[in-house]
């Protein structure tokens, strides 16, 4: 495994980068699983033993968020890392509402530059619905809609799911293929 570090000199010497935190959280959800599959009151402990550091881990987080102003707090929000953390114990600052709409802001300009436009339409159940308006040919679309949704979820993760709504007025302006074929000429004069 790669590791990744910041600078080797200074404040972050030795501190993991977004790459190498993504590898230690894939490497602890396959290790997590492992000791969940196990069999046994050793395997069971390990796990409550996560459990109980996390949550102890979750409030030092919490602590740290009270005692900051709303600048820093927001600051600390916007880090990748400590974001996702924050969406873990249910302490992040945004509600999923906002953090959602700061997600499809982020893409409008990239939809746009397609031809299109992209709005959040609201969360419904915990569903994002996104009204995403593109032109262009399928697989473009599959691969705008897998962008969309990964980004929203990426910044909600407690989000369930997102859901493209269409557009109604773009539906109904759309006109099916075989209707426009031509119809045989009825004989003129028949009865």
């Amino acid at each position: 495994m790669a590791e990744h570090t910041t600078a080797a000199h200074g404040p972050g010497a030795g501190r993991l980068d977004d790459p190498a935190v993504e590898d230690r959280l894939a490497r602890i959800d396959d290790l997590l699983g492992r000791v969940e599959d196990a069999p046994g009151p050793t395997a069971r402990a390990a796990v409550e033993a996560v459990g109980a550091l996390t949550e102890v881990y979750g409030e030092g987080l919490a602590r740290v968020l009270d005692l900051a102003d709303e600048t820093l707090a927001a600051r600390l929000a916007e880090d990748q890392l400590l974001g996702h953390l924050m969406v873990l114990h249910d302490i992040h600052p945004d509600p999923v509402e906002r953090r959602a709409e700061r997600a499809v802001d982020g893409l409008r300009t990239v939809v746009r530059e397609r031809g299109g436009d992209i709005e959040l339409t609201g969360i419904d159940d915990g569903v994002a619905q996104v009204r995403l308006d593109v032109k262009g040919c399928g697989s473009t679309t599959a691969g705008l809609e897998d962008a969309v949704r990964e980004t929203l979820l990426a910044a909600a993760p407690e989000l369930s799911g997102v859901e493209r709504v269409r557009d109604p007025a773009a539906d109904a302006a759309f006109v099916p293929l075989d209707t426009l074929t031509l119809r045989p000429a009825e004989p003129q004069g028949s009865p």
